[in-house]
């Protein structure tokens, strides 16, 4: 949702196109493959080529970017609960079934993952960081793409980045108690 955001706002969006749209993401997916070697490779030289463009990294890769470039990070907030059902229907419907991990047991390692970046962000001068929460972004998204915009210097078109958030997408939303 950020990445098709951004580029309705009219900021150039660094992808390869290879991993297309599905019923699971019916935006896309925004992806770049060379940023999944981003732990493999040392050469990381092509960061610079992509410099002024939107460019999505997981947050397990964050620790990889060097700190000779300066960096805007967006990172979005999502329910633990939420991140845990959405990635389970994707799996369902794509892989062969894995060894069932408790859900337990996977939202405190992904928190204490999520704790170990917050803090390496807030550490690393590098990184200036802005939080957005994913559901309050489906919920009120003129709110989240100004802030977005004036993160990113402003100038980027907020109706248009409004008009992409679909909340029908919010589709594993956690229930309430």
């Amino acid at each position: 949702m950020a990445m098709a955001m951004l580029q309705a706002g009219g900021l150039p969006i660094a992808t390869d196109g290879l991993r297309r749209a599905d019923d699971h993401n019916p935006a896309g997916y925004f992806e770049f493959e060379r940023v999944k070697t981003l732990d493999k490779d040392a050469d990381k030289s092509w960061l610079r080529d992509v410099r002024g463009q939107a460019i999505k990294i997981i947050s397990f890769l964050l620790t990889e970017l060097p700190e000779s470039n300066n960096y805007r990070v967006i990172f979005m907030h999502r329910p633990i609960e939420e991140v845990l059902r959405s990635q389970q229907t994707m799996l369902r419907d794509t892989a062969p079934a894995p060894d069932s991990i408790p859900d337990e047991r996977l939202a405190a390692g992904y928190q204490r993952h999520l704790d170990e970046v917050s803090q390496l962000l807030r550490r690393r001068a590098c990184f200036e960081v802005l939080k957005v929460d994913y559901v309050a972004a489906v919920a009120d998204p003129v709110v989240t793409a100004l802030r977005v915009s004036e993160f990113l210097g402003g100038g980027l078109d907020v109706p248009r980045m409004t008009a992409v958030i679909d909340q029908r997408l919010h589709r594993n939303r956690q229930l309430p108690d």
